[in-house]
Formats: C-alpha cells, structure tokens, sequence
C-alpha cells in the first residue's frame, strides 16, 4: 500500500489541526496505521495508532486526550484530529502502516510496512 500524508501547517497554540492519510493500491481497512513524528534534532517517536481490526486506537501519553485517530473508508484515509496543540506538538508527522497484527509492536516503527512521506505541524506559541 502507498500512504500520503497531508493537512500539516502552522496553527497556534491551543488550535486545531487534522492530518490525513491516504492510502492508494489496497485498501486501508486491512492495516494497523500509526502515526508517528519527529521533530528537529530528536527521534521520530510513536504518536498514535488505529488497529486494523475493530478500531481499537492506542496514543502516547502526550498526546492522549487531545489527538484522535479515526478511519475513513469511504475515502480509503486515516485521520489525525489534533486539539489544543501545543508548541512542542512541532515535528514532521508520518503514518504508516502494518499488513499483520502487531498488538505489542504498536509503538514500534520497526513493525510497519510501509511509510508515507512526513507532513510538517509547527504550533507557535
């Protein structure tokens, strides 16, 4: 499957952003798709991810209860809806995607198949 993510920019602190995923060649009911970034001089960490099966979403504890992931099938796109952002919310955001189950690897970018291009948030404050 081939991912793009899309919808990064440059919001304000406390606002509002959501990031898409789209994915073209097979259908992206059939994957784990993780979100993850990377801002400058750090290493791309886990953000969040929606299991391939039943919905279920897992997040980083920085982001819990302000990001949500969600599937949209009808576009064949995952998205990120990112409240409250805050300025170390910065970094280039990837989704990637996971052909087999991975329940403990979630957090792991090894575990992932494949990987869109990043999308830039900067959240000034």
């Amino acid at each position: 499957v081939q991912l793009q993510a899309s919808g990064g920019g440059l919001v304000q602190a406390g606002g509002y952003l959501r990031l898409s995923c789209a994915a073209s060649g097979r259908t992206i009911r059939g994957y784990t798709v993780g979100w993850f970034r990377q801002a400058p001089g750090k290493e791309r960490e886990f953000v969040a991810a929606i299991f391939r099966s039943g919905g279920t979403t897992v997040y980083a504890d920085s982001v819990k209860g302000r990001f949500t992931s969600s599937r949209d099938n009808a576009k064949n796109t995952v998205n990120l809806e990112m409240n409250s952002l805050k300025p170390e919310d910065t970094a280039v955001y990837y989704c990637a995607a996971a052909s087999r189950a991975i329940l403990s690897e979630v957090r792991n970018q090894r575990a992932y198949d494949s990987w869109g291009q990043g999308t830039q948030l900067t959240v000034s404050s």
